[in-house]
């Protein structure tokens, strides 16, 4: 591929994507910000940032001196990644959103409309990540393929939430912030005139959910089927619970009734059953679950055999 010319960048109005865009113009590409509709606000029960994301993804583009666009995606948004949430958590699933957005919304929707309808020739995020590619795709090589790496930031490296998008929307990707801090890039916000994002707070968790308990968020849109929790060592009915959608593997229960916690093992969905377990402790030794048979570490290190021992459910 030759040399990237125009890149079309995801702007979000927040600070990480600014100064992704920032970076890129003052490297000398052509760049386009887009903004991304991705959830209808008029469907919200709650209270929505949406207007006042794109207000703010609109300044930082005036202020950094490139176009700007909004670009609506709420049906692919909802065919794509909500119908499919919602279908998973009645299965018992716990699926990840973010995943499912950067697969087949940002690097899949927005990548062809930034290609077919804006001819960029490479999009860029304000992700956490690199590529064996290069920050600037100086490395390009489509005979090689391209890979994802870690971010230099190991706690904001965010290659989990990447690791399912496609190998050609990867192989045009640009991420300037791979290779930096965030305290290095509150820096270049500082200095670049985008101080006022510096005292916005960071999106943080699903953004159609904004900041609503998501228990009640998740019922207005799956019928509730409520069901028991089940002890797998006893298979005794030791609670009751509203709907396996609820709930997810390994989540602490806070069972009413039951002075040991219990940790979801396994959930029905033929049944909305439940099933949980409790640690087991040996005086002040956590030795594990009863689902696990061989003994903890410091027991299983002395050669002790656990069962004619007298452990504590707690």
């Amino acid at each position: 591929m030759a040399a990237v010319k125009r890149v079309i960048s995801a702007v979000s109005g927040g600070i990480d994507s600014a100064v992704s865009t920032l970076l890129l113009k003052s490297k000398g590409y052509e760049v386009i910000g887009v903004y991304m509709q991705n959830w209808d606000v008029l469907d919200e029960k709650g209270v929505c940032s949406s207007q006042d994301d794109i207000s703010d993804a609109e300044w930082i583009c005036k202020k950094i001196g490139v176009p700007f666009h909004v670009v609506n995606f709420v049906k692919e948004y909802w065919l794509e990644v909500f119908s499919c949430l919602i279908n998973d958590y009645e299965s018992g699933l716990t699926p990840n959103p973010d995943i499912m957005c950067n697969r087949h919304i940002k690097f899949e929707a927005f990548y062809k409309h930034a290609i077919e309808e804006l001819g960029g020739e490479a999009i860029s995020t304000g992700h956490y990540a690199r590529t064996t590619f290069g920050e600037y795709l100086q490395k390009f090589d489509s005979t090689e393929g391209v890979h994802l790496l870690k971010a230099n930031d190991r706690k904001k490296d965010q290659t989990f939430f990447l690791s399912q998008i496609s190998q050609n929307a990867l192989q045009r990707s640009i991420f300037p912030l791979g290779c930096l801090d965030k305290s290095t890039v509150k820096k270049i916000a500082g200095e670049g005139n985008l101080t006022p994002l510096l005292k916005k707070k960071e999106s943080m968790g699903i953004c159609f959910i904004g900041s609503r308990n998501f228990q009640e968020f998740i019922s207005e849109y799956i019928n509730t089927h409520p069901g028991n929790f089940i002890d797998i060592e006893t298979a005794k009915i030791v609670g009751k619970h509203k709907g396996i959608h609820q709930w997810t593997i390994g989540q602490r229960c806070r069972i009413g009734g039951c002075k040991e916690p219990y940790f979801v093992i396994d959930k029905d969905s033929s049944t909305q059953d439940i099933l949980v377990y409790a640690v087991l402790y040996l005086d002040e030794e956590c030795l594990g679950s009863a689902r696990i048979l061989s003994p903890g570490p410091s027991l299983h290190t002395l050669g002790v055999n656990c069962k004619n021992l007298n452990l504590d459910r707690r």
